[in-house]
């Protein structure tokens, strides 16, 4: 089972390096159905947002269609908020091959994957306002029947993950945890949230290919064993392609640009890929921190993302709050502001390094 692979998502912060993780994620797709293949599976799952519906084409569905077609197993695909199932859809307009099941509809529908079990599958008819697919369903008594579907979550998880534009995920299709169990089903397998997440009713695989920084945390490909008795056995394969990696530069100790520049570089020399870097540490009051220069570490890269993080400023604040000048005074205004331990250190070291002309650089 997989989930939430966006084909065709823009990428666009990465310029021409957006085209080479549009390209990893189509191999990401092809190496999930060789891996399937390899491991014997009865049947691939889908849970959703396969492809963005605003930027797929023919050249997408074509690909689909061939790399579906590849395996002789049962393709079962329960489209999402990004690749709703409507009239234009790749899934109204492709010749699929007799392997390939999508459900079209906007409730759960039965697929027998084998004898005594039933798949229960739905999917999104709009990019917005599905409502949860649990609610009023009630599996039969007899069988073990799982469920196949795009949808948030309610409670914990939907307040931390985000999606890859940094922003918190919308909660489409929305369901209570305790619904799965209530409504019959066995298990459900759930795409929408791209961190893997494992449930003692439900999972989300996560993305198999990272979108943005943050995202792995063993997602990737789930092998699910479901037994006579409904309960589920699972794995999960990591199938990347592309590379991200997050790391941070510590510029404790340091107090001049050269020095900054030869860290990074070794920090970054075994890296591949996109890479975003923090910068982090007591920062020296005469160190130049431009983080578009150290934005040109990476040459090899195919991105490179330097944003600051937890500075922390190599200052005197005692004295400085008892100094009669304007940076005194800008030290005690910020100390009685009611700020949290946080928001005071970044804007004290904002403000200091404005006041001795070297800023914090952009990236």
């Amino acid at each position: 089972m997989f989930a939430d692979l966006h084909l065709d998502a823009s990428f666009a912060n990465l310029g021409d390096a957006g085209r080479r993780r549009r390209d990893n994620i189509r191999s990401t797709l092809t190496r999930i159905l060789e891996t399937a293949a390899a491991e014997r599976v009865d049947a691939i799952l889908c849970g959703g947002d396969l492809y963005e519906h605003e930027r797929s084409g023919q050249d997408t569905l074509r690909f689909l269609e061939r790399t579906f077609a590849s395996v002789d197993v049962p393709v079962l695909v329960a489209p999402g908020n990004h690749d709703w199932f409507g009239p234009a859809s790749l899934y109204a307009r492709g010749e699929w091959s007799p392997n390939v099941h999508v459900f079209e509809e906007a409730r759960l529908t039965p697929f027998e994957l084998a004898d005594g079990l039933t798949l229960w599958g739905a999917a999104h008819r709009a990019p917005a306002g599905t409502p949860g697919f649990l609610e009023g369903f009630s599996a039969p008594d007899s069988g073990v029947h799982i469920g196949l579907f795009h949808g948030a979550a309610l409670g914990g998880i939907a307040t931390e993950d985000r999606d890859h534009a940094g922003r918190p995920k919308a909660g489409h299709a929305p369901f209570r945890p305790e619904a799965v169990a209530e409504s019959g089903l066995k298990f459900a397998f759930v795409g929408h949230y791209h961190r893997a997440r494992d449930e003692a009713t439900f999972l989300y695989p996560g993305n198999p290919d990272p979108l943005s920084f943050g995202e792995r945390e063993n997602a990737g490909l789930v092998i699910a064993e479901v037994g006579g008795d409904g309960k589920v056995a699972v794995s999960r394969i990591s199938v990347a392609t592309s590379r991200v990696a997050d790391v941070e530069l510590d510029v404790t100790g340091l107090t001049d640009a050269t020095a900054l520049a030869n860290r990074g570089r070794e920090l970054l020399a075994s890296l591949e890929g996109s890479v975003r870097l923090t910068v982090v540490g007591e920062i020296d009051p005469a160190l130049e921190l431009d983080l578009t220069a150290l934005g040109t570490l990476g040459p090899d890269l195919d991105a490179l993302q330097v944003v600051s993080g937890a500075l922390i400023p190599s200052y005197d604040l005692e004295s400085l709050a008892e100094e009669q000048s304007i940076r005194g005074e800008f030290v005690r205004r910020v100390r009685n502001a009611g700020l949290d331990e946080a928001e005071s250190r970044e804007v004290l070291l904002v403000g200091l390094r404005a006041l001795e002309g070297h800023p914090l650089g952009e990236p």
